[in-house]
């Protein structure tokens, strides 16, 4: 049986290149969670847009749909009385933003 015999220079450059490789992973996994938080911000807003697109579209093909068939009052009034009720939730709500997505900072404090 051989005898494992190191000298302190070497246990130095052993615990040296240990501490690198720790400091090289905390970065890495920084800049993936930094990386997805950023990604995961612009898939909700292109999800939104596309949401509002198609939402806009619907809304817009029913209306040209019962104006250009149905000439009944009460039918025309729900047509474009309903879409202006979404709208008028959703803007109240776009305008009243209560929360922010900001990352905290260990311990939950803020910057």
């Amino acid at each position: 049986m051989t005898t494992i015999s190191l000298s302190p220079v070497e246990i130095m450059a052993g615990v040296g290149a240990l501490l690198v490789l720790l400091l090289v992973w905390r970065t890495g996994a920084r800049r993936a969670k930094a990386a997805a938080d950023a990604a995961r911000s612009g898939a909700r807003l292109v999800s939104l847009f596309g949401r509002v697109l198609f939402t806009a579209g619907l809304i817009g093909g029913v209306q040209w749909v019962v104006l250009t068939h149905g000439p009944e009052l009460w039918l025309v009034l729900t047509v474009l009385g309903l879409p202006a009720l979404f709208a008028s939730y959703t803007i109240t709500k776009a305008l009243t933003v209560t929360t922010h997505d900001m990352p905290r900072r260990r311990g939950g404090g803020r910057r």
